[in-house]
């Protein structure tokens, strides 16, 4: 799952990319509100992470601009503004949910997990597709109630499309997701990948559909 993250302190906004990286979480780092709506336009998010006491753009008025554009990105705030009355007012601006500094990081990675399963209209700890079900908390899959072996990288490009399961994801929105951490990867590395995973789910009626000029997607056949 990839995260976008507005903090400008970047001693915690270091230590939270490396713990969230850690647990499977792909995170990018911005330090100033105004940042927030040119990140959303390049990539492609499943949660933003938001702090009030931004520079630049406040946190109130960052929140107010995605929901007065109709962005349904789920947002965590996270703020050590710790008072019924913040919480009830941006709750009511529209965030999805408030922590307050300090806190754990579990609660953190439990709340971000709990958001994104909402947003996809689910409350089942499992993402799911037919047979095949990927559980959020072991961090594995399964295909027809038997664990599915596969590499690191077949992992996350898998789990890229299980979470946006029947919507299309481009080569490089897999990209980003698999390769994070890499340079000058071809997207090219992503067809070698589908075909790989074509042949894991062959004889199930799991599979990934190619539409063209859109990218790819985890269909499950009647």
């Amino acid at each position: 799952m990839r995260i976008l993250l507005a903090e400008d302190e970047s001693e915690l906004a270091n230590w939270l990319v490396r713990a969230l990286q850690q647990v499977d979480f792909q995170v990018d780092w911005v330090n100033d509100g105004r940042l927030v709506r040119s990140a959303l336009k390049g990539t492609r998010y499943d949660a933003l992470i938001l702090d009030l006491g931004l520079p630049g753009l406040g946190g109130h008025d960052v929140l107010a601009d995605l929901r007065e554009a109709d962005h349904r990105l789920p947002v965590l705030i996270l703020t050590a503004r710790d008072s019924l009355i913040e919480r009830v007012s941006t709750l009511r601006e529209g965030a999805d949910d408030f922590l307050a500094k300090p806190f754990e990081l579990a609660e953190l990675e439990a709340r971000l997990i709990a958001l994104i399963r909402r947003a996809r209209g689910s409350e089942h700890p499992r993402f799911a597709c037919g047979p095949l079900a990927f559980d959020a908390a072991s961090k594995q899959f399964s295909l027809g109630h038997e664990p599915l072996t596969l590499t690191p990288r077949e992992h996350a490009a898998l789990r890229a499309l299980i979470q946006h399961s029947g919507e299309p994801l481009s080569k490089q929105d897999i990209l980003d997701r698999v390769f994070s951490d890499e340079q000058d990867v071809h997207p090219e590395a992503i067809e070698v990948l589908v075909h790989r995973l074509r042949k894991r789910l062959a004889n199930s009626p799991v599979h990934i559909a190619t539409l063209r000029g859109l990218g790819y997607v985890l269909e499950c056949k009647p």
